[in-house]
């Protein structure tokens, strides 16, 4: 079989986790087995019938109290239990922050090599793997050794496609979980505003960066977002500034951000920001500088002054 972590935050899943499925479907079959999800936390359980439609035919839930909110060490450990008592060829997770650190923890706890951000799988007594590097500027070909191979999947790579099974049989899991496991784990959250839409999941982004020139500059951002039904985020030297918070940030170290259309505002285009920004399917760049990166790499540019061009945009918009 197949492992695939699926990653959800309180129940809610995570999108990247199709993304993961896809790829492990095509590994499954290579190498001739099924795919099992792999479900942490009671309350994950409720997604079962949700993976049906993605190539999922059996599931195991691992059922504790204290794996409801994510813990590193813990959840490695139940994966961990989970593999020993399977054997499985590979175990694969979302390359997202929390797939990427827990599979550091379960190759550390397995004694076996991981591969981070995969975006191509061949199979053999090796797996010959395409993988992400330096920000997206460079690609990897290298190959991963092991009795179990270990990887993570790029996220924005995959184009997710269904492959819908009969149903899942779900099978439950009680690992043995020492208290220290849960040493670090989540205590609280910091909720958004209830109307807000998610960067991650918009499908439109209005992005600002120092040309905005300020927090204020904003809200001409903010209202055409507002109009486009769309989500508002900035590159890092704005959440430096203080202009907007560090969530709206769009970046490798901020919200990889997929929309069917992303407008660049008074952002240069630093590769840190394309990292973040390139899997949108279309992008509008708006910038004084013709020759600033974003407008050379952007579907369409605007060359002028976003403060003239926005407030046009947005008059046409309300009309």
């Amino acid at each position: 079989m197949i492992l695939g972590i699926i990653e959800h935050d309180r129940g809610q899943l995570n999108n990247q986790s199709l993304e993961m499925l896809t790829l492990a479907r095509q590994v499954a079959a290579d190498e001739g087995v099924g795919v099992t999800a792999v479900l942490i936390g009671t309350i994950s359980a409720q997604l079962a019938d949700n993976l049906a439609a993605y190539g999922v035919s059996h599931a195991i839930v691992a059922s504790h109290d204290g794996l409801d909110e994510y813990a590193p060490e813990a959840w490695a450990a139940a994966i961990g239990q989970i593999a020993q008592a399977n054997g499985p060829k590979a175990i694969m997770a979302t390359g997202s922050d929390r797939g990427n650190e827990l599979m550091a923890h379960v190759a550390a706890q397995l004694n076996l090599a991981m591969a981070a951000n995969v975006t191509q799988v061949t199979v053999g007594d090796s797996y010959q793997l395409t993988r992400v590097r330096w920000g997206g500027s460079l690609f990897e070909e290298a190959k991963l050794h092991g009795d179990i191979k270990l990887l993570t999947v790029a996220p924005l790579v995959q184009q997710v496609s269904e492959a819908p099974s009969s149903g899942v049989a779900v099978e439950t899991f009680t690992p043995e979980l020492d208290d220290k496991l849960f040493r670090v784990r989540v205590t609280s959250r910091e909720e958004p505003e209830a109307d807000k839409i998610s960067l991650a999941e918009a499908r439109l982004v209005v992005g600002g960066g120092r040309g905005v020139g300020s927090a204020d500059g904003f809200a001409l951002l903010d209202e055409l977002a507002g109009l486009l039904e769309g989500a508002v985020g900035g590159s890092r030297v704005v959440t430096n500034l203080g202009w907007r918070p560090h969530a709206d940030q769009i970046g490798q170290t901020g919200t990889r951000i997929a929309p069917d259309l992303y407008i660049a505002c008074g952002i240069s285009g630093a590769i840190q920001h394309w990292v973040g920004c390139k899997g949108a399917k279309k992008i509008l760049a708006i910038n004084t500088d013709p020759e600033a990166p974003m407008m050379t790499k952007a579907d369409y540019a605007v060359i002028g002054d976003l403060h003239e061009v926005l407030p046009a945009l947005i008059a046409e918009l309300q009309k």
